[in-house]
């Protein structure tokens, strides 16, 4: 699977990952996705103070991670690493 075949999924991922678990959703809407290599999915928060008091969900991602991994592989059929 290459970047450009997961970015053309990802409102598909986002929108099964708000079905499952609005929470988890929050926490990794905003994520961009940088790089994909060897299985493993970077995700760049590159601007996590934007909402006003410092909801920056960095504790929820470790959290959540595997939520969102499995609707990764239920959507695409690809087991990721996933990290930021």
């Amino acid at each position: 699977m290459e970047l450009s075949d997961l970015k053309s999924q990802w409102n598909e991922v986002l929108f099964a990952l708000e079905s499952r678990n609005r929470v988890a959703w929050l926490t990794f809407f905003d994520a961009r996705l940088a790089s994909l290599e060897n299985s493993l999915l970077k995700l760049d928060f590159s601007d996590p103070e934007k909402f006003s008091g410092g909801h920056s969900y960095a504790d929820s991602r470790e959290k959540f991670a595997p939520i969102l991994k499995e609707v990764i592989f239920q959507i695409t059929g690809k087991e990721l690493e996933i990290t930021w």
